[in-house]
């Protein structure tokens, strides 16, 4: 996977935007979001809608449709006009887990949208509340196995990053512990802090600061390699199960059959601010996120590169959302 992430970040800007596209926008842009107020993939959005409107001279709003692992946001957008004025924020799982999740989706992930941009990979962190008796992933799986299914965790959902990234270390491991379904990451992280649960996957921009005021343990990332920002913590493969690696990962969508010089343009416009300093300062860093920005065709290249992976672990563990 990281060399598809090399890949994505090798291609330089783009060239100068087709005539044709110097009309758009011509009205509102819609960012739809397929979750609540607050999360990461809102914060992506209203980072792009201030952008568009800084640079375009045209309003964009955010518009939040959470529900049904993404489908509901998707299926929105997928079935609004073709012209660029109304784009989807879509997570990994819209696309590589759900069409295993659901013996049918309202949407086609691969025909139903213009992939336009990738837009950034969020690695995860393990985290268990300071009370359980575990310092590296090793003494994690260790205790599952003495105590097999009384290890609970939170995920975000049934088929969210939270829920995959612990069934493939479970898949990996041979370890067994019980799920705890909530309805977003702020309700399970509550949940993990007062230790009704005890761990769970989480971004690191969230974990980190619940961490630093010692309310969890962080015990491991989900990366390939140890993170810069954070050279202390140790990675899940090198802590015992060695080839692990879970990210989630957003892209920018429109609807099927968008104009080339329509995507090119908000293609190039993400890519350059992408490219700025200031912007990876203030917002990739701080939030311990890599850019992804690229050509579509790298988008639906990563796509497909992914969902055999997560459709394995899907269908080995037996998950279906009811």
């Amino acid at each position: 996977m990281m060399k598809t992430l090399s890949a994505l970040l090798a291609f330089g800007m783009m060239g100068a935007i087709p005539a044709a596209a110097q009309s758009y926008p011509s009205k509102t842009i819609t960012i739809v979001v397929p979750a609540s107020p607050g999360g990461v993939t809102d914060t992506l959005a209203r980072q792009l809608a201030q952008r568009f409107t800084e640079k375009w001279g045209q309003q964009a709003v955010v518009e939040n449709r959470p529900g049904a692992n993404n489908s509901i946001a998707a299926e929105y957008v997928s079935k609004s006009a073709p012209d660029g004025h109304t784009l989807l924020i879509g997570p990994d799982g819209t696309f590589v887990a759900n069409p295993s999740l659901y013996p049918k989706l309202p949407y086609d992930p691969d025909k139903s949208f213009t992939p336009i941009t990738g837009l950034v990979v969020i690695n995860h962190a393990l985290i268990t509340n300071p009370s359980v008796p575990v310092a590296s992933v090793k003494d994690l799986l260790t205790l599952s196995k003495e105590k097999p299914g009384t290890i609970n965790y939170g995920t975000f959902g049934i088929g969210s990053s939270g829920h995959m990234n612990m069934e493939l270390l479970q898949n990996m491991s041979g370890a067994r512990f019980q799920a705890v379904h909530y309805k977003g990451a702020t309700p399970a992280l509550t949940d993990t802090i007062a230790g009704h649960i005890q761990m769970m996957f989480v971004s690191v921009g969230t974990a980190v600061p619940q961490w630093r005021a010692d309310k969890v343990k962080f015990i491991a990332v989900s990366s390939a390699q140890r993170m810069p920002q954070l050279p202390d913590i140790p990675t899940v493969s090198e802590s015992g199960v060695p080839g692990y690696e879970a990210v989630s990962w957003f892209g920018l969508f429109g609807p099927a059959g968008m104009p080339a010089d329509v995507t090119a343009k908000i293609n190039g416009e993400i890519r350059a601010m992408h490219a700025e300093a200031e912007f990876r300062k203030t917002f990739l860093d701080k939030f311990y996120f890599q850019s992804i920005a690229g050509p579509p065709e790298q988008l639906t290249k990563f796509i497909k590169d992914e969902e055999p992976k997560w459709r394995k672990i899907i269908t080995d563990a037996k998950i279906k959302v009811e």
